[in-house]
């Protein structure tokens, strides 16, 4: 029966994602080995549970929904890594969040010197998702490069440059302000490699001077100030799962 049919209702391998055991694909295979129940008989792939009444176990060990899903947007402040801990004793953004009796986790990484919108939650599924080149998922960002950039070098940016990995996906690249020896772009990507508009920037001759993420997907850094953090709202917690296709 379809989950929105009838209301408490979802499916296995949803259920299953959401309280944090695997993704649905993997789930999909654990009920096909046998290794998930529902009240006490093996689980048909395809099936919905009652989160509220159906007893699920996943070799043995009771699987409960999390209801305390955390999404946390955060202004990460430069001089800081995007890890929980740092073998070299640099100060990480987990040390913004002292108190939070939930284990959360950085969505992909910034830069150590990098500046802006990060976000942080306890739904695996949700980050794989928001990392995973198949989504696209869109993260727009103000660079600021040396010199005055010309209408070759935007151009490069835009369809694509070549870096160690190959050459990048198209880009959206507008020039928003000029300031002496300098300029400022606001860059739209869709893929994620590492240190990508820093080495982009080298290969068109513009080296990045600073970093600063102002939107990831339908989320947006706003007035946040600088070390500072908030929870999503309910619509934007329904956008960004709307984004990642959950």
């Amino acid at each position: 029966m379809p989950e929105q049919q009838a209301a408490g209702l979802m499916r296995l391998q949803k259920f299953l994602a959401q309280a944090g055991v695997a993704s649905r694909r993997a789930a999909e295979q654990l009920i096909r080995q046998g290794r998930v129940e529902v009240n006490g008989r093996p689980a048909e792939l395809g099936s919905s549970v009652d989160p509220s009444k159906d007893h699920v176990f996943v070799d043995g060990k009771a699987i409960a929904v999390r209801s305390n899903r955390v999404l946390i947007a955060f202004n990460k402040p430069a001089g800081c890594v995007t890890t929980a801990s740092d073998p070299q004793g640099r100060k990480t953004v987990m040390d913004f969040f002292p108190d939070l009796a939930t284990r959360i986790f950085p969505v992909g990484r910034l830069d150590y010197d990098a500046e802006g919108l990060l976000l942080l939650t306890n739904d695996g599924e949700l980050a794989n998702r928001l990392l995973h080149p198949r989504y696209g998922i869109s993260k727009v960002y103000d660079v600021k490069i040396k010199g005055h950039p010309d209408k070759k070098a935007l151009e490069e940016l835009r369809s694509g440059v070549r870096i160690e990995e190959g050459v990048t996906a198209p880009a959206e690249v507008e020039l928003i302000r000029l300031l002496p020896g300098s300029a400022w772009l606001r860059i739209t990507l869709h893929q994620g490699w590492n240190r990508q508009i820093k080495r982009m920037g080298l290969a068109v001759g513009y080296p990045v001077l600073k970093i600063r993420r102002i939107a990831y997907g339908p989320i947006s850094l706003g007035r946040l100030p600088t070390g500072g953090h908030r929870a999503l709202s309910p619509d934007e917690i329904r956008k960004i799962y709307e984004e990642a296709k959950l």
